[in-house]
């Protein structure tokens, strides 16, 4: 791996959290900064994208390391639901039902393009480099592809139960790993910008954003009705709400995963034995579950903003396990996860041509498939944070028929291998 610095330079979890955060506290200053500069860069550049490409840089260098850190799981357990509760607070449930079905077909969309996508890249470079895929037993290509196919649908336990299913040598899986987080980070990349911009997609998709304006706009309304100074006492109650949802989460995932694991192996398929999996129910619905009561009412003392900057803490420790030099180790091997990846581009934006699907639903279902329930959060709050929950609720549904999309994906490369 080509870095600046043989061996990471910070190593302690503690320095490299305070890396971070020193980070988001420098973007999110410039960009609420009143200097015409800045205020100009931001235009270009959304804030949120910096957040995770910046520790990109850092781990590509060799400053920080994303494999030695333990930052993105602690983030991905315990601050990526807390987070969860806290933006649901004062969801608008009935609104997210009103957004429609196209939200759903997107999100069919970007499966069928992942599917589709495998195979077609794996025919398109077999043409110029026919030994690339010329690999047998462990080493064939398609056995390495197919946990790609895992992870880019439903995440990754559907990629282990891939990894599990076809053996493809530990070489192989470790060179895919590369691909599946350096193409599916560059996506992301595209997708947080494309956030920023979203009004002159929608405006080539010809689509009416209302209904996702409406909801914004009534969840902002209630935002300013329930607004106040807020207290020690509300600031630790907020923070106890998520985290003590969270700690249910944990709960119950630890006991539910293991029992249907052993009982109902059957289940695995569905993914309904990873413990992640009903951690993120879990905390969802506990959050949904409260928007019913008088917690709703903390996010007058800015509940989703604490949510959202356990979100970004996410977003950070998420690009730095991105190191964009790693494309020189296997250029052929992210050939064909590029080609992938724009076939399901391209699938998507057909079908949102002909369905005048916003481009919120494009992303969100996009990243439901690719990112699971880490990220696909994560770009829906790129448009407002009270839409994080329709992510979550999405990626809930990859983890549902991930595994059943990503094997009939390895059966067609290997047809085509």
């Amino acid at each position: 791996m080509f870095t600046l610095f043989a061996t990471p330079v910070f190593t302690n979890d503690a320095v490299v959290l305070g890396i971070l955060l020193l980070i988001l506290a420098a973007i999110f200053i410039t960009s609420n900064s009143d200097n015409p500069k800045w205020q100009k860069f931001y235009t270009f550049v959304p804030s949120l994208l910096l957040c995770y490409f910046i520790p990109s840089i850092f781990n590509s260098l060799g400053l920080i390391s994303g494999e030695e850190s333990n930052l993105y799981f602690v983030a991905s357990r315990y601050l990526l639901p807390a987070s969860l509760v806290l933006l649901t607070l004062s969801i608008d449930f009935k609104g997210i039902i009103n957004l429609g079905p196209k939200a759903v077909i997107m999100f069919l969309a970007g499966t069928v393009g992942i599917m589709i996508g495998g195979p077609l890249a794996l025919i398109t470079v077999s043409y110029f480099a026919p030994e690339m895929t010329a690999g047998a037993g462990p080493e064939a290509l398609w056995r390495g592809l197919s946990t790609v196919a895992g992870s880019w649908i439903g995440g990754g336990a559907n990629q282990t139960a891939m990894f599990e299913v076809f053996d493809p040598s530990a070489d192989l899986f470790s060179a895919m790993v590369t691909v599946d987080i350096i193409v599916a980070n560059i996506w992301l990349a595209f997708l947080l910008y494309g956030a920023g911009i979203s009004e002159k997609i929608d405006a080539w998709f010809k689509a009416d954003a209302s209904p996702i304006t409406e909801l914004r706009k009534k969840i902002e309304d209630y935002k300013a009705s329930v607004a106040k100074i807020p207290t020690l006492a509300d600031i630790t109650t907020i923070v106890a709400v998520g985290f003590v949802i969270t700690a249910i989460g944990h709960l119950g995932a630890d006991g539910i995963a293991p029992w249907i694991g052993e009982n109902f192996p059957q289940l695995s398929d569905l993914s309904l034995d990873s413990e992640f999996f009903w951690i993120i129910v879990i905390a969802t619905t506990g959050g949904l579950a409260l928007s019913f009561t008088k917690a709703r009412e903390l996010e007058g003392a800015g509940a989703s903003k604490i949510g959202s900057l356990f979100l970004y803490i996410l977003v950070a420790t998420i690009g730095m396990k991105m190191n964009v030099l790693a494309i020189f180790e296997n250029p052929g091997f992210f050939l064909i996860g590029l080609l992938w990846i724009i076939i399901h581009v391209v699938i998507l934006f057909i079908t949102a041509k002909i369905i005048n699907a916003p481009f919120f639903f494009v992303a969100v279902g996009s990243q439901a498939n690719v990112g699971g329930a880490a990220s696909a959060p994560i770009v829906a709050s790129a448009f407002h944070p009270a839409l994080a929950p329709v992510g979550v609720l999405l990626a809930v549904l990859g983890y549902a028929v991930g595994t059943y999309a990503a094997y009939a994906c390895a059966i067609m490369m290997q047809f085509v291998s």
